[in-house]
């Protein structure tokens, strides 16, 4: 299975009552940062330079929570920022994982050995370590030597302790796909459990705007990265996978991945900052949603990100015959089948 069966469950059946509720709006999965201070500077970042101003500021694991709580989202992913600098890391994660939330921890991976005794192997928490390239790409893309190696002794450490990981790829128009497609084999040797592709959005914080590309150029690359990953543990849905490839059309649910940070519920998406709102109930209900997507907001003109597309495939936004199935064969069809059930599905 390409996902552990508990988040399978937990997701359907959390879809399923807001569904029989009648909700126009909901989360699945909480963006949320407790801090944007990273020890690297990666080009295609635009975080570190959108927040420098309050780069020092952490939220507290109990602000972390009530927002939580407030937003009720059955998956949490914990960015920022580097999470791994974050001193408080190992009990927010036992916390949210208390209230039988999935977590999916975002890391560059330079200390995942340093701190892999703080948490514990579950079916729901993964670590996503972040690998645009094999090793001269990656160093390049985070400007630093020595990165692409810490990280990848990270993911060994992980999971000879039995903790899943994925790997997260961001795709820039210089990307060579025949380079990621050996990244992923190599990192199935070390037991890797799947893989996320998504395009580069040109932050506006960011200079280096040639590294980014238009739609057209996004659909060119992901049918050329089709061809080449296919025969890899994808976690990238099929349905935006097609969406990448110019073969289907979908609008942005934005508040599907809602983002927290230090300033509050980022609006109105994980990219663009229009307003940061104090309660996650004011960031759905104030936010004008009809504003914004490819044809609205020039600034959405070329965004194909999964952050706002990937709810869109999965909530059936522009659904089609045959999704439902094609979803659910995905789903079955992990080559490696089996590897979750390493890991404890009660906990």
């Amino acid at each position: 299975m390409r996902f552990p069966l508990r988040m399978t469950a937990d997701l359907t059946a959390y879809i399923t009552g807001k569904r029989l509720r009648r909700a126009e709006k909901f989360p699945l999965v909480m963006m949320l940062e407790p801090l944007h201070a990273c020890n690297l500077t990666c080009t295609g970042c635009g975080r570190i330079r959108e927040y420098e101003s309050t780069i020092r500021e952490r939220l507290s694991v109990e602000q972390c929570l009530k927002a939580l709580e407030e937003c009720g989202a059955p998956v949490v992913s914990i960015c920022g920022g580097e999470p791994m600098i974050y001193p408080d890391l190992g009990r927010l994660v036992r916390e949210i994982l208390a209230r039988n939330k999935h977590i999916y921890l975002c890391t560059n991976g330079m200390f995942l050995r340093k701190r892999l005794h703080e948490f514990k192997p579950t079916a729901r928490f993964f670590f996503n370590v972040h690998l645009d390239g094999l090793e001269r790409t990656h160093d390049l893309c985070v400007e630093r030597e020595g990165v692409f190696r810490q990280a990848i002794d990270g993911i060994k450490a992980a999971k000879a302790a039995g903790f899943l990981v994925c790997t997260n790829t961001t795709i820039f128009k210089q990307t060579d796909l025949k380079e990621i497609a050996e990244l992923f084999a190599y990192l199935e040797t070390l037991g890797v459990d799947g893989f996320m592709v998504s395009p580069a959005y040109s932050y506006s914080a960011v200079q280096a705007k040639e590294i980014f590309m238009s739609r057209e150029d996004i659909r060119e690359k992901f049918r050329m990265a089709s061809r080449l990953l296919e025969r890899f543990d994808l976690i990238t849905s099929p349905i935006y996978l097609e969406f990448l490839r110019g073969e289907r059309e979908m609008m942005c649910t934005a508040w599907g991945n809602p983002t927290y940070n230090t300033r509050g519920w980022k609006g109105p998406c994980y990219l663009m900052t229009d307003a940061h709102h104090s309660t996650f109930k004011d960031l759905i209900e104030k936010t004008p949603w009809e504003k914004y997507g490819h044809g609205r907001d020039p600034r959405c003109q070329d965004c194909m990100v999964h952050a706002g597309y990937e709810p869109s495939a999965v909530l059936g936004a522009n659904r089609k015959l045959g999704d439902s199935w094609k979803l659910l064969k995905w789903q079955l069809s992990s080559r490696r089948n089996g590897v979750h059930g390493a890991v404890d599905m009660g906990q």
